[in-house]
Order: C-alpha cells, then structure tokens, then sequence
C-alpha cells in the first residue's frame, strides 16, 4: 500500500498492558500498515503507514489514550517514508 507514513513514540504505562495488540487491532480496522514495538526505555514506536484520513483517526486514537488498560503521557509523532511499504501491520 502506498500513502503517508509516520513514526510515532508512545510514552507512559505502554507496556505489559496489551498496547501493542489493541495499536495492531486498530490499525487493521483502519486499514494500516507498520508495527508497534517495545522499546527499551518503556515506550512503544509505531510506524503506520496508509491513507490520510485513516492515518489522521489512527493519530488521534493513540493521542486520546489508545486502550483503556494504557496510560498514555505523550504522544509524539514524526512524519516518515519507509523505504518499502510494510505488509500487514506487526508487533514485536
């Protein structure tokens, strides 16, 4: 799928709630691509890749907090074009 990307870093009580497979669960039902991984330092990067309005609703879901087991604190979010266009949208 060609469109927007962006990359987008959730920061808060985003890990060990089930963050990454309710982003992954959304971003299906929007028709996205990309992933949700874990990072290190207790965050979640998300690259999400698809049309604008979708994109847009994706954007404004995780920034309202995603799921209710999370505690969203900040949300920043980074236009991006990733060389090749992800299949399906992973987590790991």
């Amino acid at each position: 799928m060609a469109g927007t990307g962006y990359k987008i870093w959730v920061n808060g009580r985003v890990q060990g709630v089930g963050f990454r497979y309710y982003t992954q669960a959304k971003a299906r039902e929007l028709g996205l691509t990309g992933y949700a991984h874990n990072l290190q330092d207790g965050s979640v990067e998300v690259l999400a890749v698809g049309d604008d309005a979708p994109l847009q609703a994706f954007i404004n879901w995780l920034k309202a907090g995603g799921p209710a087991s999370a505690e969203v604190e900040n949300v920043l979010v980074e236009p991006h074009q990733p060389a090749s266009p992800p299949a399906g949208f992973t987590t790991g």
